[in-house]
């Protein structure tokens, strides 16, 4: 449910990951003092990220030009092709699968007997996130409308709770997530497109920001991802949120363009963003042993050859999605079995992972998920 993207050079891609890798080297900025001790949350989202991928990996029923739009099916099965489900999905998300599925949890696997739905009825972007973030599937969603979100979001709940002021922070991809989280009204810091840092004080931030600036403008109100996961680390590093949700948007816009093989590829470097935020909060001692990780999606998409790349009112097997969970409260319990949810308990879960209560403040927030916590 996007804008058609300009049609640039494929050069774009070496483009992004040189930005990445040149913004991530060398020492970082000045540190906030350490705050005080408590529980700190990381949300990540990946924009329509099927479940198929999460669960499976590599389909190699999509590896083909007509169907992917792969111009080399040979090199990308060398990369992502396995011969067991278990395999491909690692080979494709290395750090949920060796990491995340080991020490937390993974909900919405259907072998599993374990589904978690899109209950807004939409299924695309703006409703999506309106849910996770709300716990609430509100009908007045009804668009990717530039039009500030009427509910109250989790994040912007927290952020008037003790310990929370000025310590939550988002940072997206995509330009209309400052209506979703309200911003205006929430007084969030919200980064969203434009700038990776928004006020930069040193010269890594500065260089960040001129390499981020000199990228091909390629979709229409988004920008490439590792500019976004460069921003969130940033201010991880120097301001040490409680708080911070990083939403990454390059599987879904690469998924609209039938391009199975950027498709793959931006959900294998989005694994990579995950765990190189979780590996920074985990070297901070204000988040060491304190931090959770919540990991999901906005919306499904079609499960053929010619509808995987959509999703929508149209497109039903969008409503199925998955949500992943890490942290010092949750168990081990890996693959879940036997357990329904839906999207919008993640809103109270993180809540919940923070030791916090969304649904006193907004009681119509659906339950957090069951069994995260201990």
């Amino acid at each position: 449910m996007r804008s058609e993207p300009r049609r640039e050079s494929r050069t774009m891609a070496a483009l992004a990951l040189t930005a990445l890798a040149f913004a991530g080297s060398g020492a970082g900025g000045a540190a906030a003092e350490d705050g005080k001790p408590g529980r700190n949350v990381l949300v990540v989202t990946l924009d329509g990220l099927r479940w198929q991928e999460m669960l499976s990996g590599f389909d190699a029923g999509l590896n083909s030009e007509e169907d992917g739009g792969v111009a080399s099916p040979d090199a990308l099965a060398h990369r992502f092709d396995a011969p067991t489900p278990e395999a491909r999905r690692a080979a494709l998300l290395p750090f949920l699968w060796t990491t995340v599925a080991r020490e937390g949890q993974i909900l919405g696997d259907p072998s599993k007997r374990s589904v978690v739905r899109v209950t807004n009825g939409k299924l695309f972007s703006y409703p999506g996130y309106s849910e996770i973030l709300t716990g609430v599937a509100d009908p007045r969603i009804d668009s990717n409308a530039k039009e500030t979100n009427p509910n109250v979001n989790v994040l912007e709940w927290l952020s008037g709770r003790p310990g929370f002021e000025g310590r939550v922070a988002a940072f997206a991809s995509w330009d209309v997530f400052p209506f979703i989280l309200a911003a205006e009204r929430s007084g969030l810091t919200v980064n969203a497109s434009g700038p990776a840092v928004a006020d930069p004080k040193t010269d890594r931030e500065r260089l960040l920001n001129e390499f981020t600036a000199d990228l091909p403008a390629y979709w229409a109100g988004a920008r490439f991802d590792a500019a976004t996961m460069q921003g969130a680390l940033e201010h991880l590093r120097a301001r040490r949120p409680r708080v911070l949700y990083v939403a990454l948007d390059e599987t879904d816009e690469w998924a609209h363009e039938r391009r199975y093989d950027l498709y793959l590829d931006a959900a294998h470097r989005a694994d990579r963003f995950v765990q190189r935020l979780w590996e920074v909060a985990q070297s901070l001692p204000t988040h060491r042993g304190q931090t959770a990780l919540v990991v999901a999606t906005d919306h499904g998409r079609g499960e053929g050859a010619r509808d995987w790349t959509d999703h929508g009112e149209k497109v039903p097997a969008a409503e199925r999605i998955w949500v992943a969970v890490m942290g010092p409260d949750t168990p081990a319990l890996g693959v879940r079995s036997g357990v329904d949810a839906t999207q919008s308990q993640i809103a109270a879960s993180i809540g919940r992972l923070l030791g916090e209560d969304f649904r006193a403040g907004v009681p119509e927030a659906a339950a957090p998920l069951p069994g995260i916590t201990r």
